[in-house]
């Protein structure tokens, strides 16, 4: 006899355990799905972003920041460490040390919150009376029925067309993060937020890294006088970015990977690299889910069609996180979950995309929040905009890490800030504050009215606030 659930969620990444836990904590009777597997063929939950994405990356990212300041900025502190080597092996072990613990830690919570976890591939059979039956294919294969259904599948990698990822020469995410030493020559084929992450760790170990980019301008997303200042800071790093080329025939041999392309100049250059990490985007993991069995509504992408509620088009189906419309982020993903939870409990799950902060972990790390100063010059918004410069920041000296600002932008007749966009330490963190401010719809005034901590670099923060009123007190 199958087993009977209240809520079954398919898949255990950001946005489907996060909902699998609320829902449990509002009482219902919860299973979560998952295939993920470690080394040994044990369940290892998370998803992409626990197992070949955001955790490993940031792991390595901070290894490799490690080996480049003790090799170039150690000896400004009057540290002499003499001959500095990186064992690579190591690092990575690390890091996969690092993707176990977040494993076992949901495996943790999920037990703890009472959620019954299977351990296999969640596919819809067929619609039953009163919810769904869904299949596990794992070691034994079992079958469970749902009330209720949070379909939570993801991602996986966009391939290059006639390019298929060997994870040995043609890398995705997944393979960029399992190279086993330093390569001599990387190519990057895309430079969005994989391709930057991936071709930084890499280059701080030695590596010579090529970054080829389709479209004229470097980072479209982001505010474009932060994304000149992180291309200046990256190319003095040795980064080397080209942008508005166009990809020909790549040419993989058992020892690299050739990549013929046109510059923005029209001229015909090749590339030839030992690895190739091909970073052009993901696209929605559907594949095995069998939707149509049930008639759930895919979009031409893929992608599950959703409403602004994460309903689908089949009652008691919902589904959240990279599998639906929206900016593919762990942290969307999880907002997503535990609204969905809510709302099947009855209440009012809320998720407000305006205020999702997007983060970029390089060195100067990037990220921002609300909406930029090209996207507010095209929707005709009058605003004003205060920039501050770390390198007049007293934490940011001390630190001896003075790259990038601080930029406001407020509504030129409310001072409502629009948006924040930061470049420079720790801007991961930073951001936090102007998401809290714009969630509570404040003015630029009210955060320049606020005391920041002396030394710090949340300092900047108000110091480009106040510049929004041309007044910064340290410029």
């Amino acid at each position: 006899m199958s087993k009977q659930f209240d809520v079954v969620v398919i898949g255990g990444g950001p946005g489907g355990y996060i909902a699998a836990i609320r829902a449990a904590q509002l009482g219902f009777n919860v299973a979560c799905i998952d295939e993920w597997k470690n080394e040994k063929g044990g369940p290892a939950p998370g998803g992409t972003c626990t197992n070949v994405g955001c955790i490993p990356s940031k792991a390595l990212l901070q290894s490799s920041e490690h080996f480049d300041h003790a090799n170039h900025h150690f000896a400004d502190h009057g540290i002499s460490t003499g001959t500095v080597k990186m064992d690579v092996a190591k690092m990575v072990a690390r890091k996969d040390e690092v993707v176990k613990q977040n494993n076992d830690g949901i495996l943790y919570l999920l037990k703890k919150n009472k959620v019954t976890f299977f351990h296999g591939r969640g596919s819809f059979v067929k619609a039953v009376e009163g919810g769904y039956e869904l299949k596990v294919a794992g070691a034994a294969e079992e079958t469970v029925v749902a009330k209720q259904v949070i379909v939570a599948t993801g991602s996986n990698a966009r391939a290059l067309p006639g390019v298929p990822f060997d994870e040995v020469n043609v890398l995705s995410n997944e393979g960029a993060l399992r190279i086993g030493a330093a390569p001599k020559k990387l190519g990057v084929i895309g430079s969005g937020v994989i391709g930057l992450e991936m071709g930084s760790v890499w280059r701080r170990l030695g590596t010579d890294v090529t970054i080829l980019e389709g479209l004229p301008t470097f980072l479209g997303a982001a505010d474009e006088q932060i994304a000149k200042e992180a291309k200046k800071a990256f190319d003095k790093q040795g980064l080397k970015i080209e942008l508005g080329v166009q990809v020909g025939d790549i040419k993989v041999g058992k020892k690299g990977v050739n990549v013929a392309y046109t510059n923005a100049k029209g001229e015909a250059l090749e590339l030839a690299v030992d690895k190739l990490i091909v970073s052009i985007g993901r696209v929605p993991n559907t594949i095995g889910l069998n939707a149509e069995s049930v008639g759930l509504q895919l979009d031409e992408r893929g992608a599950i069609v959703v409403d602004g509620d994460c309903k689908t088009n089949l009652s008691g189906v919902w589904a959240v996180g990279d599998v639906v419309r929206g900016p593919m982020l762990a942290h969307k993903a999880e907002d997503e979950g535990v609204a969905v939870a809510e709302r099947i409990a009855g209440q009012h799950g809320h998720v407000n995309f305006a205020t999702i902060p997007w983060v970029i972990y390089t060195s100067p790390e990037i990220a921002w929040v609300g909406r930029t100063e090209q996207q507010l010059k095209a929707d005709g918004v009058k605003y004003k905009a205060g920039t501050f410069p770390f390198l007049a920041n007293g934490r940011a000296r001390a630190l001896g890490d003075t790259t990038g600002m601080v930029k406001f932008l407020a509504d030129a007749t409310t001072d409502e800030i629009l948006g924040v966009h930061i470049v420079g330490p720790m801007a991961s963190e930073l951001i936090s504050e102007a998401v809290v401010a714009m969630e509570f719809k404040a003015s630029a005034e009210d955060i320049a009215r606020i005391c920041h901590a002396h030394p710090s670099l949340s300092e900047a923060t108000k110091e480009a606030a106040l510049a929004v009123d041309k007044r910064t007190l340290n410029f």
